[in-house]
């Protein structure tokens, strides 16, 4: 029997590729993205040696691209987009505008036509939400405000992107009636909107009540492979359902699923067990895109492709920025906006293969893209570090002025985030130590993993997170990067794992954990743990100083052997 293994050799041969060339652009303090497109330029058409199915890598990279837009969604929810939205839709068009007349003037002097250029600038125009979402998750900046203001940014782009795709085929005379006339362009835009709509609306009302029924249906059999199983069902049945009944992109469709299950209960979980695969088929994309790329093209398309470079690395910036500023956004936001930006990516790709099927572009324009792409996604991790340094040499410029007297110079800032202590558990240990932080003026968040106890606290007014402690999305839920303090009051599963994640995420935390028994203890405190309270220990302690105290052992004496006990014992 013949089996046919071109999917299994493409994922071998893309991700050990990927693997190799992600190590050597790490060790050579580079982003891994660059390694990942070079692995698919070295497994691409266009390079000896073996060659990948591009189809098929195409194919899985979507997968990626859908599991990290389900992920951005849960943590963007309505009022942030709301939030962003006075910016992000003025700023997005504003810059579609420039970079599309950038790209049309530019390729007009290169010989193309005023339609092809000025679909060519509208491809430029529009940013990597992939890239951007992976540059801004790590350098932390993905759930900070000016992340939300990118991502709202780039979801405008997505929507235009979408409209001028239905659009496309009708200008460019692909919609025939059976008269034989062009379609009407209003009518196909009206559809296109009302469609949009329709999935916003669909999304929102049905899914909004019907997603957090069946997640929690599933939750309550208890099994943890049903509910990881239901949650990548919901990201990929939703997208592919948003792109063929409503026309949408499903990036988009998946990002607004993912916006559904982030005001539920369930939005840490989701995140954190059940997109274990994103990081994986989100390579792929980042090889599929190198795939693209014939190197013999630059010795020959070099103009367009410089012309192509520099609308994306100074045109589009540039017209950010200045937007940005002229809608009263501080300098650093303007500067994080305009250099994030400053790549392309997916849609790019999508409308330039339409527009070339459709006679609208010429066969370059892809190879242009491809390389703009590849050389932007590879300069946009480096230019983003600059930030920093520009924004501390403008300060060392500033003039500076005294700063006022205030009479409560001592009090709290009021508007800064306050330090929390995160408790994991809430059994009756748990609840008494939030009780009396609580009464102490302390903000507590609770994580738990019994969802009706959840719902009850949450009832309450009180924070909680669900989902397991020792897995990163969900310590990051709880605000464990700014809390002053981790206190693990569950004994029924080892905390090592936990203590481990928190203590990485943040190593001034100040962590006391506890143990059922005395063995555990010290492989908590390798973990990281200042402290660690074993229930044994402290039954012998106390039972110790119990019957000290009967026999009528002195204050002193009693102390002690407290200190003795306590050595012998922790």
């Amino acid at each position: 029997m013949t089996h046919h293994v071109d999917l299994l050799l493409t994922l071998t041969g893309a991700l050990t590729a990927a693997v190799i060339l992600g190590f050597i652009t790490e060790k050579l303090k580079l982003s891994p993205i660059v390694g990942y497109l070079l692995a698919g330029i070295a497994v691409g058409p266009f390079t000896p040696g073996f060659v990948a199915n591009h189809e098929l890598a195409s194919q899985s990279a979507e997968i990626g691209v859908i599991l990290l837009m389900f992920g951005v969604g849960l943590h963007f929810h309505v009022k942030d987009l709301m939030a962003v939205g006075k910016v992000a839709v003025p700023g997005a068009l504003v810059q579609i505008a420039a970079a599309t007349l950038l790209g049309g003037v530019s390729t007009r002097l290169l010989g193309w036509s005023w339609n092809g250029g000025l679909v060519f600038g509208i491809a430029i125009s529009v940013a990597s939400t992939v890239v951007l979402t992976r540059m801004l998750s790590d350098n932390n900046a993905l759930h900070t405000a000016d992340g939300h203001l990118a991502i709202g940014w780039t979801v405008v782009e997505d929507l235009f992107t979408v409209v001028v795709l239905v659009l496309l085929p009708a200008l460019a005379g692909g919609v025939a009636r059976e008269d034989g006339h062009s379609g009407n362009v209003w009518a196909t835009l009206g559809v296109a909107l009302l469609k949009l709509a329709a999935l916003v609306v669909f999304t929102f009302v049905i899914g909004g009540k019907m997603i957090p029924l069946c997640l929690g249906a599933v939750e309550r059999t208890g099994s943890n492979e049903l509910f990881t199983l239901t949650v990548l069902v919901l990201a990929l049945g939703i997208a592919v359902g948003a792109a063929r009944f409503f026309g949408a992109s499903m990036a988009l469709g998946a990002f607004l699923a993912g916006m559904i299950v982030g005001q539920s209960n369930f939005s840490a979980r989701a995140a954190s067990d059940a997109l274990p695969m994103r990081d994986a088929f989100a390579v792929l994309f980042f090889v599929s895109v190198g795939m693209l790329l014939d190197p013999s093209a630059i010795m020959t398309q070099w103009r367009l492709m410089l012309v192509t470079l520099g609308i994306i690395l100074i045109g589009k910036p540039l017209a950010a920025l200045l937007v940005t500023l002229a809608l009263k956004r501080p300098l650093g936001s303007a500067l994080v906006i305009s250099i994030a930006l400053a790549q392309i990516g997916e849609f790019s790709f999508i409308l330039a293969a339409l527009a070339t099927s459709l006679k609208v572009l010429p066969s370059e324009a892809m190879n242009a893209l491809v390389f703009g792409s590849i050389v932007s996604i590879t300069l946009n991790p480096l230019l983003y570090k600059t930030i920093g340094p520009i924004m501390r040499w403008l300060e060392k410029r500033k003039p500076v002025h005294p700063p006022p007297i205030n009479p409560d110079s001592n009090a709290l800032d009021q508007n800064a985030a306050p330090h929390s202590i995160v408790v994991v558990g809430y059994g009756p240990v748990g609840k008494t130590v939030s009780r009396i932080l609580h009464d102490n003026k302390i903000r507590v968040v609770i994580v738990e993993m019994n969802m009706d106890t959840i719902q009850a606290l949450k009832a309450e007014g009180k924070e909680a997170v669900y989902g397991d402690a020792s897995q990163r999305e969900i310590l990051l839920q709880a605000g464990i990067e700014k809390a002053r303090g981790l206190i693990i009051s569950a004994s029924t599963v080892p905390a090592a794992a936990e203590v481990r994640m928190a203590r990485e995420l943040n190593p001034n935390l100040k962590i006391l954990a506890r143990a059922k028994y005395l063995v555990e203890s010290s492989a908590l405190r390798k973990a990281g743990a200042d402290t660690v309270f074993s229930s044994e220990g402290e039954i012998a302690l106390s039972m110790a100083s119990c019957i000290l105290e009967q026999f009528g052992a002195t204050n002193e004496q009693m102390d002690r052997e407290r200190d003795r006990v306590r050595k012998d014992l922790f």
